[in-house]
């Protein structure tokens, strides 16, 4: 079970043992740090990470958007910005440093929103592997953040990009196009597709576009990932 603290001023919600020898930031949906965010840290936990969830929305009350509130969802996201995500990630990573943890042991793993976010953190040097589950802003940026394709050049971890085909908001033809701009880097880079698979198909929340074999992959893809570029403490 997940444990609030306070660090930095910065709500975290945390899970694992602080002995084990890696850890994991966990990026949000746009629907905030809820039950479903609760319950994929604490799997984190389980596989053997210390895992920090972040609250993104925590200057304007840390609120839990029902999932059928797409303007609320939206209105939250609005008061994003890359100032504050940059501080917000900061944070998580002292955290986890004070905890023992240097950046080449740390994995982030985003998801919707938190995708684009996790992508971000991959160029700023401070994690060693990077997960983005249908993180969009790719030919446009999101929160003041570059296009996720300007970004691409600016990697400094690994990265592996988990996308859904029949995702109406991130077409094929962008997924692809990033696909080609990590790939042009030094990093070992991964694109995933999954051709049944929608936006938000990892969230069992969401009964409406979840799709359990796409989740149950993409999240073993992703553990397999971090294993393979992590490093112990």
């Amino acid at each position: 079970m997940t444990t609030r603290q306070i660090f930095r001023e910065v709500p975290l919600d945390v899970a694992g043992d602080p002995s084990n020898p890696r850890a994991v930031i966990v990026i949000q949906e746009a629907f905030g740090v809820n039950d479903h965010i609760r319950e994929v840290t604490d799997r984190f936990g389980a596989a053997g990470y210390y895992a920090v969830a972040p609250e993104l929305f925590h200057r304007v009350g840390s609120p839990e958007v029902p999932y059928d509130n797409f303007p609320e969802a939206m209105s939250m996201m609005s008061e994003l910005n890359a100032d504050g995500l940059g501080s917000d990630l900061g944070a998580a990573a002292e955290f986890l440093g004070e905890a023992g943890y240097p950046a080449s042991s740390i994995g982030i793993v985003g998801y919707c929103m938190g995708g684009t976010v996790s992508f971000y953190a991959a160029t700023t040097g401070m994690v060693g592997a990077a997960a983005s589950f249908y993180g969009g802003g790719i030919e446009a940026g999101r929160f003041g953040f570059p296009p996720l394709l300007e970004l691409a050049p600016r990697l400094r971890a690994e990265w592996i990009g988990l996308y859904g085909d029949l995702d109406k908001g991130i077409p094929v033809e962008q997924v692809e196009a990033l696909r080609a701009a990590v790939a042009a880097t030094t990093f070992d880079t991964q694109v995933i597709r999954y051709a049944d698979a929608e936006h938000g198909f990892h969230c069992d929340a969401r009964p409406g576009v979840f799709n359990a074999t796409a989740a149950a992959d993409a999240h073993q893809r992703t553990l397999e990932f971090f294993s393979s570029h992590l490093h112990d403490k």
